[in-house]
């Protein structure tokens, strides 16, 4: 056990420290860990507008913008999302990206700012969540920002390997995955990569593997 340097967010700190000081000033990446991902709202030019706008006007200055998320989003959402279709497909000037991936088996909420300031805590890519909440209408949850490299390079890792897939060569729910990112353990047979109800989660909104 070591001593860890953190502050304790919860309520409207989490909105404003993690996404308007923290993720909205981003210069390089964000990425971000969710179970759920909502058309949240969030102060940007004046007003206030869906996340998946904050998400790529941060990707047009050139900073690299991943969600990994483990539910389907919901239709708000994929509306304001899709609405960015030439810079998902293109990227911005840089070559930055909007990109998301979806693992169910994803439930830790975190949120990683130029690889130099981590959220950890409770709070999903919701509305109630980090979104602007009025504070009695918001979840309650708590979590932590820290600046702590050991912390850093831990998410940081287990973000990256989800991310890229590698997960998936171990993973003993690959078989009932929708959308698996990578390739599964060797077997004779698995079943297809076709969603249920024909939902193809994630596939259409990612613009490849690599990274």
């Amino acid at each position: 056990m070591r001593a860890l340097e953190a502050d304790f967010l919860s309520g409207e700190a989490l909105y404003r420290r993690v996404v308007l000081e923290r993720m909205a000033r981003a210069r390089e990446s964000v990425l971000v860990a969710t179970a759920n991902v909502k058309a949240m709202l969030v102060e940007l030019d004046g007003r206030f507008r869906p996340v998946a706008d904050l998400f790529a006007a941060l990707a047009r200055k050139g900073v690299t913008v991943r969600v990994l998320h483990a539910e389907l989003p919901s239709r708000p959402f994929r509306a304001a999302f899709d609405r960015h279709e030439a810079l998902l497909r293109r990227g911005g000037p840089s070559g930055a990206r909007l990109e998301l991936k979806q693992c169910p088996r994803v439930h830790f909420k975190a949120v990683l700012v130029d690889g130099a300031w981590l959220y950890l805590g409770s709070a999903n890519l919701t509305g109630a969540g980090l979104g602007a909440k009025h504070s009695d209408a918001r979840n309650f949850e708590v979590g932590f920002g820290t600046e702590d490299f050991d912390t850093i390079d831990q998410v940081s890792a287990l973000f990256d390997a989800v991310w890229s897939g590698a997960s998936c060569r171990t993973c003993r729910l690959f078989d009932v995955c929708p959308d698996p990112i990578g390739e599964g353990p060797a077997r004779p047979t698995r079943r297809g990569r076709g969603g249920s109800g024909g939902v193809v989660l994630g596939r259409p909104r990612r613009l490849g593997r690599s990274g």
